[in-house]
């Protein structure tokens, strides 16, 4: 894990063409992604390339990792379940995703380009022509010391990706080894549905807590509800949740 100060990250929404700046308070990001080793270690099963990122995650399975490292470690869990429905404690110390504001800001690195680097030095992209993601740290890291934020795999964030038009996808961030220049940004967004798995999206454990409830590092339950998810309104002509 890396301990990043607070800071400020400008993030930009292409759809409504907003831009937003949040503050954040200090945390902690892991250095790498969460490899097939740790995952291994952690749930006692197999793996077939301990040092290449665990990946094939849904996002519920990445949530679930989160509380059992934190419980490896004698940390409260960040997360409690309510059947699907998932809270986040925002005061616990255990480990946890990153929110998206979070991630972009580690990412970045104070950079405010589109790569905080070469692309070739710093990620594995379509541009290797590798058939699988590599083992981590292989390319050089960002100013904050961490490897891989782009390119290898994509991580999944904590934050719904766009609840007016997709409703609970959850959000993942990075590009992977496959992805052409234009998605191996800090910028993009992509996402999926938390129970599916993606052969090309791993995690990265963030660690955290912040005083208050519901509502930390760019994230709020209450905007999640005003902009449709979580039993929010939906925008007219949208299909209704089933």
């Amino acid at each position: 894990m890396r301990p990043l100060p607070g800071g400020v990250v400008t993030r930009h929404g292409a759809r409504r063409g907003e831009q937003t700046t949040v503050q954040l308070e200090p945390f902690e990001i892991g250095a790498f992604a969460v490899t097939e080793g740790q995952f291994a270690e952690v749930l006692g099963i197999a793996a077939q390339h301990p040092r290449r990122p665990a990946r094939d995650l849904s996002w519920f399975r990445a949530i679930r990792f989160c509380n059992a490292a934190s419980e490896w470690e004698g940390l409260d869990p960040a997360y409690s379940f309510d059947g699907e429905d998932v809270t986040w404690h925002v005061d616990s110390d255990g480990y946890r995703l990153p929110t998206e504001a979070e991630w972009e800001y580690a990412c970045r690195a104070g950079s405010v380009g589109p790569q905080y680097g070469p692309l070739d030095e710093i990620a594995w992209s379509s541009r290797d022509a590798v058939g699988a993601p590599q083992d981590v740290g292989l390319k050089l890291p960002n100013l904050n010391g961490l490897f891989d934020t782009l390119g290898n795999v994509w991580e999944w964030c904590w934050d719904l990706l766009d609840p007016e038009l997709h409703d609970d996808h959850r959000v993942f961030r990075g590009g992977c080894f496959t992805d052409d220049t234009w998605s191996v940004r800090a910028s993009v967004r992509r996402g999926g549905a938390p129970r599916t798995h993606h052969d090309d999206v791993g995690m990265r454990l963030a660690r955290g807590g912040f005083d208050g409830s519901d509502a930390a590092q760019g994230w709020s339950a209450r905007a999640d509800v005003e902009r449709g998810g979580r039993g929010g309104s939906r925008p007219f002509g949208r299909a209704p949740r089933r």
